[in-house]
């Protein structure tokens, strides 16, 4: 819970306080010590060189010597314009306590709209285990179960076979096409919606704690 010690900081950002659990996995927004633990994790690679799967390329700065620096900076881009009218919270995710991943949740005017976005990446090492499934699962469950969203969107490029067959397993639905210029040529960005009634349910339930204080930073409603 958050503390109401004048010294401590937890009590100014309740954020810090979260965290969603799944069978295997637990989640919890950005700290600078797991983040410098992931820039070290993305430098050994996140997907094959000959692929892009990011609408903005910035794995093709992996041998640049700040780009561990950009990945803190983005990330503390991200958490210091976070308002309950827009925001983007990266939740870092860990295996036995080990960093190895990033699973965004995003909205824009939550409050009125109730939708998210969603965005994750894995370190090359853990892929292929499902992981990426069920951290996908734990910001969604989060999203309808506690927050009250009514729909959730994700996209993916076309071949980005691996993400959207998590999309697809998830029940997400088609919803719509873009062409974005991607290393300098044309990419189709397939874009897919999920609403809690086609939400493909896990057999377990993500666990989630520390919410309570994060609901206004959020702009969700507030609960007794």
């Amino acid at each position: 819970m958050v503390t109401t010690d004048p010294a401590d900081p937890v009590r100014h950002w309740p954020l810090a306080e979260l965290v969603v659990r799944t069978p295997r996995l637990e989640l919890r927004p950005d700290d600078d010590a797991g983040l410098a633990a992931l820039a070290d994790r993305a430098i050994d690679g996140v997907h094959p060189a000959d692929e892009m799967p990011f609408l903005e390329p910035w794995t093709d700065d992996a041998g640049d010597p700040g780009f561990a620096r950009g990945i803190l900076q983005y990330a503390w881009r991200c958490r210091a314009e976070i308002v309950p009218t827009r925001w983007s919270v990266n939740f870092l995710v860990r295996e036995a306590g080990r960093v190895v991943g990033m699973q965004t949740l995003a909205a824009t005017d939550f409050g009125v709209l109730g939708e998210v976005r969603s965005g994750s990446w894995l370190t090359r090492s853990v892929q292929g285990r499902g992981l990426g499934t069920e951290m996908r699962h734990a910001v969604i469950g989060l999203a309808f179960d506690h927050l009250g969203a009514r729909a959730a969107r994700t996209s993916a490029f076309a071949d980005n076979v691996a993400s959207r067959r998590v999309s697809e397993h998830l029940g997400y639905a088609p919803d719509g096409v873009e062409h974005h210029v991607r290393r300098g040529r044309a990419a189709v960005l397939l874009r897919s919606r999920l609403t809690p009634e086609t939400w493909r349910r896990p057999a377990w339930t993500a666990e989630v704690d520390g919410l309570g204080p994060c609901r206004e930073l959020l702009g969700a409603p507030i609960t007794p």
